[in-house]
């Protein structure tokens, strides 16, 4: 059984350390990437840039010249942990660049933290090199230091984030990534689609499709054509799915076109698994959020992409405790949740966030209040969970093989589960001839609250 659920995991990811065998007297470079997988996808191509300067990547603080930190800075907790981290690396090696969304601020790091060297804010690639070659000047030797031809990978080798997009014209007011990343930028369809090719020749197997807001994909490039490939999500999940590999669409906003993306998922192209933050149900509450959705046309869509694609799964993020919300507000949240049984839930409590028009509203909820609606929201997420799980033993389904441990137990995802956020499913016998990164078949044997288990079969 898992311990630590996947409604329970913060969007934080885990930090990220990677090693690349510096060769002797070789400049060296630390990476401690903090946040989401749009910061991880970040801080692979400042590694992949400084690896083609020369720099070795060091996996330790002790081993390394420099060590970059990239931060999180949407929640105050998020903003905790990664000054803990600055302070952390500063205790351990000294010489620290931060960059990243809480870099946006660069008087409140440097404040707490006087001794960093430089702070670059959000996809600042050029800022960040410039501060890295000002600390520890390249040593490169042409005849060693080559650009891999995958870049510098902060991920398991057989699945990678694809970042599609920056930004968000969104104005939600509880969210300030608008201020720290900008307005939306929509990568070029073809370079995207480059990359992606790289990737997959290159052994992944499964490809997360991630951005501020992947619905709006291409809007500010109006949609247009490009060397054979158009800029709009539906197009490119089109185009994603022709590789081969796995394509799972996160941060889908439900917007009413987000129905042509079904038929893909039924027809195999794209996975049937939908990342789309809904945040609440009640109308009252969205329009004091500033959502770009409606709760009462919600139901009837998610309907419709069943009707269309009835294994498909559905995962989305809720806020409780937002100010305003009354109890009747509430429940019509849990009436909802009833009705719309998602497959996968997370939830958290609303806190302030520096910057953020939500601080102003009026009528802010009780810790105490806040602490109750979470406890009875994901009682009720857990049980639909339970359910949906039991229902799955007897299937047989396709599985990712991510870990094998030393007991030869492999840790599996199914299609309806990403990385880190979601659950497992694990085999614990026969698995003398898998390797991490097989795609195989199991037939579900067990299920839990929020894991399954399988064995291996045809």
């Amino acid at each position: 059984m898992s311990q630590n659920p996947p409604e329970l995991r913060p969007d934080l990811a885990p930090r990220a350390h990677i090693s690349d065998a510096p060769r002797h007297g070789q400049p060296t470079i630390g990476m401690v990437s903090l946040g989401c997988p749009k910061a991880l996808v970040d801080s692979e191509r400042i590694l992949t840039r400084l690896r083609a300067e020369g720099y070795g990547i060091s996996p330790d603080y002790t081993g390394a010249d420099a060590v970059i930190v990239n931060t999180c800075g949407f929640l105050d907790s998020a903003k905790a942990e990664s000054l803990e981290a600055i302070g952390e690396a500063l205790t351990e090696n000294g010489k620290v660049i931060v960059t990243g969304c809480l870099g946006a601020d660069p008087e409140y790091i440097t404040g707490i933290h006087p001794r960093v060297l430089a702070v670059t804010g959000p996809h600042q690639y050029e800022q960040v090199l410039d501060a890295v070659h000002s600390a520890v000047p390249p040593d490169p030797d042409p005849f060693v230091d080559l650009l891999p031809a995958s870049g510098v990978s902060l991920t398991p080798r057989h699945y990678s984030y694809l970042k599609i997009s920056e930004g968000c014209n969104h104005k939600c007011k509880f969210c300030i990534i608008p201020d720290m990343r900008g307005k939306l930028l929509s990568r070029p369809a073809f370079a995207v689609m480059r990359e992606a090719e790289k990737l997959v020749e290159s052994g992944v197997k499964e490809l997360l499709v991630i951005s501020q807001d992947t619905s709006a994909y291409g809007l500010d490039r109006q949609h247009g054509s490009e060397r054979g490939h158009r800029s709009h999500i539906v197009d490119l999940a089109r185009d994603l799915g022709s590789l081969g590999a796995w394509v799972r669409l996160h941060y889908v906003y439900p917007y009413p076109f987000v129905r042509d993306l079904i038929p893909l998922m039924a027809d195999g192209l794209v996975l049937p698994y939908l990342d789309i933050p809904f945040q609440h149900a009640h109308p009252a509450t969205l329009k004091r959020m500033a959502r770009p959705a409606a709760a009462e046309r919600t139901l009837d869509r998610i309907a419709e992409w069943r009707s269309i694609c009835p294994e498909i799964t559905l995962r989305s993020t809720f806020i409780v405790g937002y100010p305003g919300e009354t109890e009747d507000e509430f429940q019509t949240l849990l009436d909802w949740m009833d009705e719309a049984q998602l497959d996968r839930v997370g939830c958290f409590q609303y806190e302030n966030v520096d910057g953020a028009r939500s601080n102003a509203l009026p009528d802010h909820v009780a810790d105490e209040v806040k602490q109750d609606r979470w406890d009875r929201f994901m009682a009720k997420a857990q049980a639909i969970s339970e359910a949906k799980l039991d229902a799955k033993v007897g299937q047989r389904m396709d599985v990712i093989v991510d870990d094998i441990d030393a007991d030869g137990i492999a840790t599996c995802r199914t299609k309806a589960d990403a990385p880190e956020i979601d659950g497992n499913l694990f085999i614990d016998e026969g698995t003398e001839n898998l390797s991490v990164g097989d795609i195989v078949r199991v037939e579900v044997d067990e299920a839990g609250e929020y894991d399954l288990w399988g064995v291996l079969t045809t």
